[in-house]
């Protein structure tokens, strides 16, 4: 019963981290202005962030009484998501602004930051894919 509630929270949380990345985030910048699609990111992605480190944090603690490894690479994605919502993300809001307001060097700062952002969040959908497929 224990694996199965994992499986459940894994197979949620990468769902939800698809969907987002290559469902959401495209859907709203195809349909929105620049400025209304960037608003409503900024907003949904600290609600993203909130379901991967509270799925993630569930599934992690349930897997770590079955597999540790799994375990581990789940608590790995929530303690990601942690750094990327508290940390990251912030940095990268401020920087997105200072290029709107055409501070020099903002455009550069901007694409490493979201760069490392868009890393970090494939490493965290492969982790997730990975205990997916140990389960099989």
């Amino acid at each position: 019963m224990i694996e199965f509630a994992a499986l459940l929270l894994v197979a949620t949380l990468f769902g939800g981290m698809v969907l987002y990345s290559f469902g959401l985030a495209p859907l709203v910048f195809s349909t929105l202005s620049a400025e209304d699609a960037g608003r409503l990111i900024r907003t949904a992605f600290r609600w993203y962030y909130l379901f991967v480190i509270a799925t993630a944090w569930v599934g992690g603690l349930i897997l770590l009484l079955s597999n540790a490894l799994s375990g581990a690479l789940i608590l790995a994605i929530a303690a990601i998501a942690i750094y990327a919502r508290q940390i990251l993300m912030p940095q990268i809001n401020r920087t997105r602004d200072q290029q709107l307001k055409g501070m020099a060097g903002a455009k550069q700062r901007f694409g490493r930051l979201h760069g490392l952002s868009v890393a970090l969040n494939f490493i965290q959908l492969f982790a997730a894919g990975y205990v997916l497929y140990r389960f099989l």
